[in-house]
């Protein structure tokens, strides 16, 4: 496995890989991502994986510091996995590398995430935009827990990039919480109330089949019931279609999507 630090190592390292996975992540490193870089790994002749907390997706200084982070555990998982390269740029190294233009969103995105979490997708797009254009995978691996910014990824970038992405489905501990690294954060209490959120929204999604037309008050009701129940804090709960995000669900596969705090802790999820 090659560490590298500087995109001139990434150059040499990776020129003339025809078939190369990208895995990018900020570290912190779980079962979730084991996942996805075992899919690139079976999948294509190399894999690489990025290990880079990106200041620019954060809305505060805190939330960015206060991140997971715990390098010399993920070398050892990406080790043991097999990795054939992992990118750990400097922030200096990133961002100077070259002046790119900056992302804007359309006003029909600035929806869930991005209606809560101002310059939060444009840091996104930013860095995304940045590590493509210095990698060119053939395939990038990605969760769907983060379902909302897969969507613009692929929105913002399909015609720009030859890259494939492939989606991967939400890895879930025994109690349904979707793992993410933000749950380091939390203690025993707080992941078992986020298994409990879970397991509504899991029996919400089977009822709400039934009763699309009554959608915007079962929401209402189940949102009702949580913050009642569980004393968390919800940015939103919100059912939309997973072809464009919007709220029209005749005859389109959709999705529940929920952002709420536990003790300050910002979780996301989607059923």
């Amino acid at each position: 496995m090659k560490l590298i630090r500087h995109i001139t190592d990434l150059n040499k390292a990776i020129k003339n890989n025809q078939n190369l996975g990208f895995v990018p992540t900020m570290g912190g490193l779980h079962k979730g991502h084991e996942s996805l870089i075992k899919k690139s790994l079976k999948k294509c002749d190399k894999t690489l994986v990025s290990i880079f907390v990106n200041p620019k997706q954060f809305n505060s200084s805190l939330d960015y510091k206060s991140y997971p982070r715990n390098l010399n555990k993920d070398i050892r998982i990406l080790k043991k996995l097999k990795v054939d390269f992992v990118f750990m740029p400097s922030v200096n190294e990133i961002y100077s590398y070259k002046k790119n233009p900056k992302f804007k969103l359309n006003k029909t995105d600035k929806i869930l995430c991005a209606k809560f979490r101002k310059g939060h997708f444009e840091g996104v797009l930013d860095i995304m935009n940045r590590f493509i254009d210095l990698i060119m995978p053939k395939y990038i691996f990605m969760g769907e827990k983060d379902f909302q910014q897969l969507f613009l990824i692929k929105k913002y970038f399909k015609k720009k990039y030859n890259s494939k992405i492939v989606m991967c489905s939400t890895i879930r501990d025994k109690n349904k919480v979707a793992l993410s690294s933000r749950n380091y954060l939390l203690d025993v209490k707080d992941l078992n109330i986020a298994g409990f959120i879970s397991k509504i929204l899991i029996k919400f999604k089977i009822k709400l089949r039934n009763n699309k037309k009554k959608n915007n008050l079962l929401v209402k009701n189940i949102k009702k019931e949580i913050v009642e129940k569980y004393k968390v804090k919800i940015d939103y709960l919100e059912v939309r279609n997973v072809t464009n995000l919007k709220t029209n669900l005749k005859n389109k596969r959709y999705k529940i999507f929920i952002a709420y705090f536990l003790n300050k802790i910002r979780l996301i999820d989607n059923f």
